[in-house]
């Protein structure tokens, strides 16, 4: 009846003293697998991965089977702009 009392931390403090409990070796469990995050890092990685070589391929064939990109027609107006900042004067003037 004396122990009911007395708060918990003192009645720990005197479990731990006892000679019967100090020569225990705790053994702790190494985790064999892989964590949740790690997981997660790796599946991640691999996504982002297989996005930028996905990228460069489509890149790379597109460079080989695409044709050129045509020009834009130059505009008369600017021709004649051309030719008379050259002093070639403009046909038909």
């Amino acid at each position: 009846l004396g122990q009911i009392g007395r708060p918990p931390w003192r009645i720990s403090s005197r479990i731990r003293r006892l000679p019967l409990f100090q020569n225990n070796v705790i053994i702790e469990e190494v985790n064999k697998g892989l964590n949740p995050g790690m997981i997660v890092l790796l599946v991640v990685a691999s996504f982002l991965l297989l996005f930028f070589v996905g990228n460069y391929a489509l890149y790379v064939y597109a460079q080989k089977t695409l044709p050129p990109k045509k020009k834009k027609p130059v505009s008369k107006k600017k021709l004649k702009r051309e030719k008379l900042k050259q002093g070639v004067s403009a046909p038909g003037e």
